[in-house]
């Protein structure tokens, strides 16, 4: 048995970069590492990459409400 196949994977999926990362914070059900949000901090609006990370948030679900 390979000792590779042992590791446990922790962490969640990054809604942007897709990779899993055991740092980050949640938006709603949605989980963002702390790479992707300090690249989406820093990013001006005239800069290519923002749509590109308004499209990944996109992605957040906001959970329902019930009252």
């Amino acid at each position: 048995m390979n000792s590779n196949n042992l590791i446990k994977q922790t962490g969640e999926v990054c809604i942007v970069c897709e990779k899993q990362k055991e740092k980050g914070i949640h938006l709603y059900t949605s989980f963002i590492c702390v790479d992707c949000e300090k690249e989406i901090l820093a990013t001006q609006t005239f800069d290519p990459k923002y749509k590109f990370y308004l499209e990944k948030l996109k992605r957040v679900n906001t959970p329902p409400l019930y009252s």
